[in-house]
């Protein structure tokens, strides 16, 4: 039997080979099962985004569901991770899945659950789904038509419910005037239709419907978004490139030269619009790979900072019991005050683009003064594709404090919050973890500036690998 475990952020597979529609099913019974147990007269919204096979998988959770006897609020058409979030909040369901596999490649699928307040559901309830989850494969008891007859699938239009969201919550008129000088690139992702319903004038990029994503991984990384950044830097009308993932809740931005703007400078800004501009407060929560330079904000803010283990639902779990202003992850999640406690790419796009236009600045500009603050910084990452046995040996070794040095980098001092992070002196650091989505070795450097973290990087992996 295949035992389903979920990882950082869901439960991820290969299409066809762990990821099918009898699993599936097994992951859905136990999620209603879990659910009627809560309350018996539980809802969920369903949607999937714009992968293989999402309309299958979700119209199978939502039988499965609807058999259990939970109402079911079924999307019509692809959606997003905030679509699902919102939806489920201003639904007031006790929960919603969608089918998606995030940035990971066009191969896999997965299944995230999110909770009532519209965000993550806690590590907690997803420990008591797993173990609900059965051996036996269960049949849904009835035809999705006929649930929909009897009223037990009910659909539910979950991008425009965002749409409206967005239009309320934002100047328009003010954001509207920069659509021309905005780039959007959707990766053939589920935010390809907001952006373009609430910019029609930006320049769009693959913003159609392909659910193997050009061969292309839907992360909006530097390496996979080219085209965005050189658009950009051939176009001088152009002030702004938005990049989403194949989910939409994870965000990259490039400034009006086409140099790609990271969630660590990203999370920066927010912090001083939201506070110096906008007047607002509330602790920081930040997962362990972030830059150190938020701290050094924060306290210049006067702002509290939290850091967690990797996974937006351990940033979750502070954002729904406390008052947060920013809860942001290295990989481009990144929640703020005021909205769902969930990570949205176009949502924090929306906000930088606002915080462009209120001040009358380019971003490279606005960078420019969190450097007077803080001072210029750069962090990076390798993904390093090594066998088990030997990510696991070198997992090992970090354990034992076998690292002593990397080349020329002296360890000072080893954090193990989730993964390790050692210390080396004049602000830098190297931080080695494995991935929780995806079969990689992480390694993260950060330092004065992009070179001088890739000679960390490279010193660290000549070190453990050799």
């Amino acid at each position: 039997m295949y035992t389903i475990k979920f990882g950082t952020d869901g439960w991820r597979e290969i299409i066809a080979d762990q990821f099918t529609v009898a699993n599936v099913r097994r992951v859905a019974d136990a999620t209603a099962r879990y659910l009627l147990q809560q309350n018996p007269q539980a809802s969920c919204v369903v949607g999937h985004d714009c992968r293989f096979g999402g309309a299958m998988f979700a119209e199978e959770t939502a039988r499965v569901l609807a058999g259990r006897g939970v109402k079911v609020h079924l999307c019509e058409g692809y959606v997003s991770t905030p679509m699902i979030s919102l939806a489920t909040r201003n639904t007031q369901s006790d929960a919603g899945i969608i089918i998606t596999a995030s940035h990971n490649p066009p191969s896999y699928n997965g299944y995230k659950i999110k909770a009532s307040y519209g965000g993550p559901a806690i590590p907690a309830v997803i420990t008591e789904v797993e173990q609900m989850i059965e051996a036996e494969t269960p049949a849904p008891a009835a035809s999705l038509a006929s649930l929909r007859e009897n009223g037990k699938v009910l659909a539910i239009e979950a991008e425009k419910m965002y749409i409206d969201h967005a239009r309320a919550s934002f100047d328009m008129d003010k954001l509207g005037s920069m659509g021309s000088a905005l780039a959007y690139d959707a990766m053939f992702g589920a935010g390809q239709n907001v952006v373009r319903s609430l910019f029609p004038d930006a320049a769009l990029l693959h913003c159609d419907h392909n659910p193997g994503f050009h061969g292309r991984a839907p992360e909006p990384i530097l390496k996979n978004l080219p085209e965005l950044s050189g658009l950009l830097a051939g176009s001088p009308s152009l002030q702004c490139g938005l990049a989403t993932d194949g989910d939409a809740d994870r965000i990259g931005f490039f400034d009006e030269n086409g140099r790609f703007v990271d969630s660590h400078h990203i999370i920066l800004l927010l912090m001083k619009y939201l506070t110096q501009f906008k007047g607002m407060g509330g602790s920081v929560v930040k997962s362990f790979s972030v830059s150190d330079k938020v701290d050094k904000l924060c306290a210049l803010y006067g702002l509290q900072s939290i850091t967690t283990k990797i996974g937006f639902k351990y940033i979750c779990e502070y954002m729904v019991e406390s008052d947060v202003l920013i809860g942001a992850e290295e990989s481009g999640g990144i929640a703020v005050k005021g909205h769902i406690p969930e990570r949205d790419g176009v949502w924090i796009g929306l906000m930088l683009m606002e915080y462009m236009a209120v001040t009358g600045k380019s971003i490279s500009a606005l960078i420019a003064e969190i450097y007077d603050e803080i001072g210029s910084f750069a962090v990076e990452r390798y993904d390093l594709h090594v066998e088990e046995s030997r990510k696991q040996q070198i997992i090992a070794a970090c354990k034992a404090a076998e690292y002593k040095a990397f080349g020329a980098y002296t360890v000072e001092q080893v954090e193990d919050t989730d993964g390790y992070k050692f210390r080396l002196g004049d602000d830098g650091w190297v931080m080695i973890r494995p991935s929780g989505t995806e079969p990689v070795l992480r390694v993260y450097a950060e330092a004065a500036d992009s070179d001088a973290a890739f000679r960390i990087l490279d010193a660290t992996r000549a070190h453990i690998l050799s």
